[in-house]
């Protein structure tokens, strides 16, 4: 090894469930450098732009630094010995159902581990779960239905190995950006791939899609079961397959063919072109090598559970499984929610694929702990969970590493569940957060390159994560704070662990009770047992199953042997119909909202926030219509809108967009209280659940919008935060050596310049202001406090600051201010280096007139030399599309 590269440490990026793996260093700023892991298999060395700002994000800023008890600093000792105390009372008096554990996919699988033991194990209850029941739990219900085990039957290689692809309920290339461009390359490589994306919106994904289909929202297994019964009609099944190693084909065609059987009511229901469907459905029949690659738009519904069978279905009717380059994936969405699933972090699953109502299971678990507390029934699921605390059932509740009151639907109950609770637990690494707000006890817990453990991808590949940071403050890792809080309940035995390497062991051990051939659970890693300490840290990744340690890179395909995890062994097709989502619209609220990510930001901003150039892409939250019902609602492209539904409101920015379909609207759910004024999409949606998995139905929410009018709109940037809770409408996004606030109230522009002037308080140094005219209808006011050529507040004041070019303000503060900034700041008139535009690419941070003018002054007329000269779309790819489209805009005008 050089010595250059014995300076990067090996660890795994901590967003979605792709598992890139990432090398980092410490830089002389105290962050981190970047760069993506060449030797590992799930990136080879790519990284999106949220990897590649990984390093930005490790800042002490907002940072929890000590244990609090009811606000005020404490201690280790005390905190720890109040939270085991007032549990153990509250279980005394009202049994262990009366407590309860939310856990997330953000901790590593070590951590789940001693979670799910301490509560499961030894408090006796199945009260734990998972924000990952927001996002996989249909994946989970539908792959146990169909295999008996929750088991991703495909690996990543397939994607290099297959002739379709089907993207369906995924936005890949902005929520899996390097899958994504994994299969753009092998699509360049070989043209004839043949690529499908399902959706109702038009997204960066079907930028390389020979066919989109717009389905309407919610008809999923409508399409799927027409295409069974077309494989069926067209003899493109398996009958020797399907007699050999399946169960229910009958029942499920019979289902398939009657969905389908009035064809002018199966298209209104689809909502799609007959010549469409017909391609799509062709392309499968006649294509062996197929892929269906789901994710949250199938996940979460009301129907997700049986949305994922139907697509199951259709690979079990032509046998195409377990084999290379075919199969249905699964890709998760966040870094270890597969790790979670694992270890039993879900409340209807025991341990380790080990599964209540199982006497021999139960009596393993049991043992092994050695323990006879372990809980005998299935625990509140998620939303379950919190309705229990909302009336008083559950009076003990432990968060970590989540943020429910944003991420969970009907935020306003939830808020009201909290706020009834006895006794609120919460440990994070961020000390100010919507939910931390509620918390009787905070813990101070590591972050991402503080703590040390295992995550697992979504093609079942485990990998480590490392410390490479010393931790500010008292934070601890959250499988040492779970054991202290055990050992002080009295269970010190069983939870005495000198590190994580020796919780792993135990895991790993579990897997094997009474499946060291791995016949009994897919899930067996007994190949992993004993690894001494330094074996540990230096473990490279391994795709379970792991029978034996993997010395190289293996890729893993499910059921080669065609054997499944059922009690006959045979694989279960499960009859399912379309059913309209719960919710509908109506005349008071006619329109659809679905709600997901954007791509440059991560799930409630709590890491991502704090990167100036993830923040500078899409920096204030948004509804996303259709050009013809803004005309119809008498709406325009930037103006503020609110949108309500039965649930709650929203304030956000109306972006009228032709990729939406008429009468369906689109917006991010990454806003919340500590970002915007009122932008948490989650408040709008009603907890319509799916019945097997639970799962929330995050993509279907009937809700209305109406213009909101205001006198005056202001951007302010300062280097310190400012409380802006007094103004109607605020949004707070990182820029570099500050913040940037974007602000709207009911007030004029002359009385706006005032409340902002009392906010910033001026310490010496040099003062630019413009002068408006006094005849102007619309004045724009301008004003920046300078301090030794560093800039210290502006702002930037008007009626309507909409046709405002007002982008280079997110650059001013880490610019020395010389003649040409402080003749900007007055005139308005960019020049020099301020006039890059908005930021278009993250990774490379090229603005969007830096394109313009490269194609202008060098006449460009293809992406890859306007890539080439300016860098933009030269890191992850995600916007090339977005390249693409200035190029052609640019072309037009010439």
């Amino acid at each position: 090894m050089t010595a250059e590269k014995s300076l990067w440490t090996k660890t795994t990026c901590a967003y979605c469930g792709v598992g890139c793996g990432v090398e980092a260093k410490p830089n002389k700023l105290g962050l981190l450098d970047i760069r993506g892991d060449q030797d590992h298999p799930a990136n080879y060395g790519r990284l999106c732009s949220k990897g590649l700002a990984l390093g930005e994000t490790v800042v002490h800023e907002g940072r929890l630094l000590t244990p609090e008890i009811n606000g005020t600093a404490s201690n280790w000792d005390q905190a720890l010995t109040l939270v085991a105390d007032k549990f153990s009372d509250t279980i005394k008096k009202y049994g262990p159902d009366s407590v309860a554990f939310y856990v997330s996919g953000q901790l590593l699988t070590e951590d789940y581990y001693i979670a799910n033991k301490l509560m499961k194990g030894f408090i006796g209850s199945g009260n734990i779960d998972t924000n990952s029941r927001l996002c996989m739990s249909s994946s989970v219900a539908g792959h146990k239905r169909a295999f008996g085990s929750d088991t991703v039957p495909v690996c990543y290689e397939d994607l290099d190995k297959t002739d379709m692809v089907v993207i369906t309920g995924s936005n890949l290339a902005w929520c899996h950006p390097v899958l994504y461009q994994r299969l753009k390359a092998a699509k360049a490589l070989r043209p004839e791939l043949f690529i499908v994306v399902i959706d109702p919106r038009k997204t960066a994904t079907c930028e390389i899609a020979d066919c989109h289909l717009a389905i309407q929202p919610g008809s999923d297994v409508a399409l799927f079961n027409g295409l069974l019964a077309y494989l069926a009609e067209n003899k493109s099944i398996d009958q020797d397959y399907i007699d050999q190693y399946t169960q229910g084909f009958e029942a499920s065609l019979a289902n398939a063919v009657d969905e389908c059987r009035n064809w002018d009511e199966f298209l209104k229901r689809l909502g799609i072109q007959e010549s469409q469907l017909e391609l799509f459905y062709k392309h499968f029949s006649q294509t062996e090598k197929v892929i269906t690659i789901y994710s949250q738009g199938v996940n979460q519904s009301s129907q997700g559970s049986d949305k994922v069978n139907s697509i199951l279905n259709c690979y079990l009717a032509t046998g195409r499984i377990g084999k290379e380059g075919m199969g249905p994936f699964s890709v998760t969405g966040q870094p270890n929610a597969m790790g979670g699933r694992e270890v039993g972090g879900l409340a209807n699953t025991l341990a380790a694929h080990m599964e209540f109502g199982n006497k021999q299971d139960h009596q393993s678990i049991s043992e092994f702990w050695q323990t006879e507390q372990l809980a005998a029934k299935p625990g509140l699921k998620a939303i379950e969970l919190f309705d229990a605390i909302y009336d008083g059932t559950i009076k003990a509740v432990w968060i970590m590493a989540t943020n429910p009151v944003v991420s969970l639907p009907d935020s306003s109950k939830i808020q009201a569940a909290l706020k009834k609770c006895p006794l609120v637990v919460v440990s994070d690494c961020i000390k100010e957060t919507a939910t931390t707000a509620f918390a009787d006890v905070l813990l101070p817990a590591q972050g991402w390159s503080e703590k040390s453990g295992t995550v697992t991808n979504s093609e079942r590949r485990i990998s480590r994560q490392r410390r490479i940071l010393a931790t500010p403050g008292l934070g601890k890792p959250d499988w040492w704070i779970i054991s202290e809080v055990a050992k002080k309940m009295g269970f010190a035995k069983a939870f005495d662990y000198a590190h994580e390497g020796q919780v792993f062991d135990e895991y790993v051990k579990m897997t094997a009770l009474g499946n060291r051939d791995g016949k009994l659970r897919a899930l067996n890693l007994i190949g992993l047992a004993d690894l001494s300490a330094a074996a540990y840290n230096q473990l490279t990744p391994q795709q379970w199953p792991v029978p034996e340690y993997q010395k190289e890179v293996v890729h893993q395909r499910m059921f080669a042997d065609n054997l499944f995890f059922t009690a006959n062994k045979k694989a279960q097709l499960i009859p399912v119909l379309h059913h309209k989502p719960l919710s509908s619209c109506c005349e008071d609220y006619p329109f659809a909202l679905n709600s997901g990510r954007i791509r440059d930001q991560w799930h409630t901003m709590t890491r991502t926030g704090f990167s100036s150039r993830l923040s500078a892409h899409q920096p204030e939250p948004f509804v996303l219509m259709n050009p013809a019902d803004a005309k119809e609602q008498r709406l325009e492209h930037g103006q503020l809108v609110d949108v309500s539904s039965v649930s709650g409101a929203v304030l956000v920015r109306l972006a009228v967009s032709a990729d939406i379909e008429p009468g369906q609207l689109f917006m991010p759910i990454h806003w919340n209280a500590t970002t915007a004024s009122k932008a948490n999409a989650c408040s709008l949606i009603k907890a319509n659940l799916d019945s097997s998995s639970g799962q929330p139905e995050f993509k279907f929410t009937p809700v209305k919008l109406v213009k909101w009018a205001y006198k005056s709109e202001a951007w302010l940037l300062s280097r310190t935060l400012i409380d802006m809770s007094d103004f109607d409408y605020w949004v707070k996004q990182k820029v570099a050596a500050g913040y940037l606030y974007r602000l709207a109230a009911n007030i004029n522009p002359l009385s706006m310049t005032v409340k902002l002037s009392n906010l910033i308080l001026q310490h010496g140094g040099k003062t630019l202001t413009n002068s408006p005219s006094t005849k102007s209808s619309d004045p724009i006011y301008r004003y920046a406090n300078v301090i030794d050529q560093k800039m210290q507040h502006a702002y930037i004041v008007g009626k309507n600051l909409q046709e405002q070019d007002l982008d280079w303000l997110q650059n001013l503060l880490e610019e020395t201010v010389d003649d040409s900034i402080e003749r900007t700041i007055i005139s308005g008139q960019v020049e020099g280096k301020l006039a890059c535009g908005k930021l278009i690419c993250a990774c490379k941070q090229v603005g969007e007139k830096t394109i313009k003018n490269a194609i202008v002054d060098l006449q460009l007329d293809n992406l890859e030399a306007v890539s080439e000269h300016t860098g933009a779309g030269t890191g992850c790819g995600s916007c090339l599309g977005e390249v693409e489209e200035i190029l052609i805009d640019c072309k037009t005008l010439a």
